[in-house]
C-alpha cells in the first residue's frame, strides 16, 4: 500500500514539472510500516494537469518554418485555446483532421540569382483546401513550385504572368495575372490586394470576392473592397486580376448539424437571450476611406 501511494505521488510530480509538493507531503515509507501520506489537492487526483510547457510540446509550430515547401504540413487542434490552455474562442473543437498547405501570398517573389523581370508560371492543378473557403492552385515556374489562391476560371495548364513593371500605358491583363495597381486600367476587378509593397496580400482573399480599382491619384490607387469600403494604397502594391475561385461558396447548404461538427464548429449553448437594438435594420453611411500610404515600406526595415 505504501509503495503504491509513493508511486502515484512520483507520477504526479513527473507530469507537473514544478515542484508543488511541500516537505510535509513527501511520502514517508519505512521498512514494514504501512503508512501513506495523502497527496495535496493541488496535484489533482494523481492525474497531473496541463502546464504551459506541456501545451507548447503538443503544438506543431508550422508557422515558424523557414524553408518553403509544397508538402502538406500536419496541424494539431487547438480547441480555441491559447498557449496558456485557456479558452479564448468559444465554439471551436473536434472536427476532421486537416493538413495545412503553405500559401505564398506574395505573388511578386523573384527566384534567387535570377534577373528581375516579368516571369510566367504554369498551373499544375487546382484543388480544394480545407483551411480556407477558396480553392488553391499549384503553379510551377523556373526551379520552384508554390501554392497560390486560385481565381474563378483558373484551370490546370493555364499560363499566368507576374510583373512588377508600371508602364506609361495600362496593360490588358488576363485573369490570374498579377500586376501593380498602377499598371492596370481603372475599373479592373482585382483580388489578393497588398496594403504594403512586398508584404503579401492581406485583403480580398475569401471565396468569390473581388474588389474594383476606382481611380489612381498621385502615385496611389483607391480600391473598393467587397464590403464597399475604400482603401488607398501605393500604386506599387501588387494585385491579382479577376475574382477569387469557388464563387458558390455562400450558397452551400450544410444539411445537418453533424456536418458542422466535421468542420470543427461546436453548437452554441442554446440559452435564449432577448435581442437588443443591435438586431434591427440600420442604414449607416459608408465608413471613411482607409489610408495606408503613410505607413513605412516593408523593404525599408
Amino acid at each position: 500500500m505504501a509503495v503504491r501511494c509513493l508511486t502515484r505521488a512520483l507520477r504526479s510530480l513527473t507530469v507537473s514539472q514544478p515542484a508543488l509538493l511541500s516537505s510535509q507531503a513527501v511520502a514517508q515509507t519505512m521498512l514494514g510500516a504501512q503508512v501513506c501520506v495523502s497527496v495535496p489537492s493541488t496535484v489533482g487526483q494523481c492525474r497531473g494537469f496541463l502546464t504551459t510547457a506541456s501545451l507548447q510540446q503538443n503544438r506543431t509550430l508550422w508557422k515558424q518554418k523557414e524553408k518553403y515547401t509544397i508538402k502538406p504540413i500536419g496541424m494539431k487542434k487547438t480547441g480555441g485555446r491559447d498557449h496558456t490552455g485557456r479558452v479564448r474562442t468559444h465554439g471551436i473543437g473536434g472536427g476532421h483532421k486537416q493538413k495545412y498547405r503553405w500559401i505564398d501570398f506574395q505573388r511578386l517573389r523573384y527566384e534567387p540569382n535570377v534577373e528581375v523581370q516579368p516571369f510566367e508560371e504554369k498551373v499544375v492543378e487546382v484543388r480544394y483546401d480545407p483551411c480556407r473557403s477558396a480553392d488553391i492552385a499549384l503553379v510551377a515556374g523556373g526551379d520552384r513550385k508554390r501554392w497560390i489562391i486560385a481565381t474563378e476560371n483558373m484551370k490546370a495548364g493555364d499560363i499566368i504572368k507576374t510583373s512588377g513593371v508600371i508602364g506609361r500605358m495600362a496593360v490588358s491583363a488576363n485573369e490570374g495575372d498579377a500586376y501593380p495597381l498602377g499598371a492596370l486600367p481603372v475599373g479592373t476587378l482585382v483580388n489578393n490586394l497588398e496594403i504594403q509593397p512586398g508584404k503579401g496580400s492581406q485583403y480580398i482573399r475569401a471565396a468569390g470576392t473581388s474588389g474594383v480599382l476606382l481611380r489612381k491619384v498621385n502615385g496611389t490607387a483607391i480600391v473598393q473592397l467587397p464590403s464597399k469600403r475604400q482603401v488607398q494604397v501605393l500604386e506599387t502594391c501588387v494585385v491579382t486580376v479577376g475574382r477569387v475561385s469557388n464563387i458558390d461558396h455562400n450558397k452551400e447548404i450544410i444539411g445537418k448539424a453533424g456536418r458542422n461538427r466535421w468542420f470543427g464548429v461546436r453548437p452554441s449553448s442554446g440559452l435564449w437571450q432577448r435581442k437588443g437594438g443591435w438586431a434591427g435594420r440600420k442604414i449607416k453611411p459608408l465608413p471613411p476611406m482607409k489610408n495606408y500610404v503613410n505607413l513605412p515600406s516593408i523593404s525599408a526595415n
